[in-house]
């Protein structure tokens, strides 16, 4: 009986291991090709707190920024901010595809941008209604 336990609780860690690495975007509904994520995941965070991650992406012959709010401080909050999101160029540019989810939306995706000959860099920005701060994060200029 004991061994059973003992190899269900290694079992059980070895599985938690495997999916304590770097969360994997969803799947995105713009672009169902697929897509693949270039340069480094950037974190927005409120104080000490991450409560987001910021990625951008490349597929379908466009660029996309994509945002996700963490379940650890969204089980915390209520829904009462806004996420944003967009491709933004090395001149400090929008790209003209910044996205603003629903209120409350946990997840989101810009539209498509047309700067895969551009270096550029994904923002992500999440704005507190309740509050009013404004939280943002970008991810590394890539080219």
């Amino acid at each position: 009986m004991l061994k059973r336990i003992g190899a269900a609780v290694l079992a059980a860690a070895a599985v938690a291991v495997m999916f304590t690495g770097t969360a994997q975007a969803e799947y995105n509904p713009k672009c169902t090709s697929g897509v693949t994520q270039i340069g480094s995941t950037s974190y927005i965070k409120l104080g000490s707190a991450t409560i987001a991650s910021v990625k951008q992406f490349k597929g379908c012959n466009k660029n996309w920024a994509y945002t996700y709010v963490w379940d650890s401080w969204l089980s915390s909050h209520k829904r009462d901010f806004y996420v944003y999101t967009g491709v933004w160029t090395k001149d400090g540019q929008a790209a003209r595809d910044q996205v603003s989810g629903s209120k409350g939306q946990r997840e989101v995706w810009s539209s498509g941008a047309n700067t895969l000959s551009v270096c550029t860099a994904a923002k992500g920005s999440i704005q507190s209604v309740e509050s009013g701060y404004w939280e943002n994060a970008f991810t590394d200029l890539r080219c």
